[in-house]
């Protein structure tokens, strides 16, 4: 394959799954292609006993810059329907989700960014919501999603009017959990992946679902719960003062 050729890069690696989003002709821009293909390489991750956490970024100094525009001539609605599935294959990931950026992180890229779990930011990124330069119309879905980020002021702010804006404003209005300085954003994304890979799934699984409102889900997390050594286990390594070794898995939950 050549190196140039738009594509999603995939590795794994104690138990962190990494997504690189690389068409690096057009700053990591992403084709049909790679919205397409994006939900179904997300599944095969989620089905994966080996991944416990998944990092989305983008190859070299640039996180996404959106939907290759190239892509939208010919049926914007169709290009935005592919964005919407791959947006919410994202957010229903049953596992925690980082994204890790750096550079432009502009239309379609902030609506990933947004689907993550949390976003970590290196100084100098830059982040805006674009729609209004195109004539688009931004997904209820996407729009929610960021209004629940930043609040429907700022949220307003971006989509009116398709401003950038950096990592500090970005930080405080809460579009991003963490700000590192250059070269600092690999180690800390390492840190902390490693960090999420060594707790209980079970109580980040059953958190993840409660925080995106889904409360019918009670009972089962409690049968669940119920059924798992996590619990005990915790217990036992907190007063023993050893690492835990925590043993239940899940895949996706519906």
């Amino acid at each position: 394959m050549d190196r140039t050729e738009p594509r999603l890069i995939t590795s794994v690696e104690r138990g962190v799954a990494t997504v690189v989003i690389a068409n690096p002709a057009k700053r990591n821009a992403m084709t049909t292609a790679m919205w397409r293909g994006l939900p179904e390489l997300l599944e095969r991750l989620a089905a994966d006993p080996a991944v416990r956490v998944l990092v989305l970024t983008g190859a070299g100094d640039t996180f996404c810059a959106g939907a290759d525009i190239s892509t939208l001539r010919e049926s914007p609605e169709s290009a935005r329907d592919l964005a919407v599935v791959a947006e919410d294959a994202l957010a229903a990931f049953p596992l925690p989700t980082l994204a890790a950026v750096r550079g432009y992180c502009v239309g379609g890229g902030s609506q990933l960014a947004a689907a993550c779990d949390l976003r970590f930011a290196e100084e100098g990124a830059s982040f805006g919501v674009t729609p209004a330069k195109l004539g688009i119309v931004y997904p209820a879905s996407s729009t929610r999603r960021l209004v629940a980020l930043v609040g429907p002021a700022a949220a307003k702010h971006l989509l009116f009017s398709g401003e950038l804006i950096g990592t500090e404003r970005a930080l405080r209005t809460g579009l991003v959990d963490e700000v590192l300085p250059v070269g600092g954003l690999d180690e800390r994304i390492q840190e902390y992946a490693g960090i999420l890979a060594s707790r209980s799934r079970l109580t980040q699984a059953a958190a993840k679902e409660f925080a995106a409102g889904r409360t019918d889900r009670d009972a089962h997390w409690a049968g669940e719960a119920r059924g798992s050594d996590d619990a005990a286990e915790g217990i036992a390594a907190f007063l023993e003062r050893r690492a835990p070794r925590f043993t239940y898995t899940t895949g996706p939950t519906g």
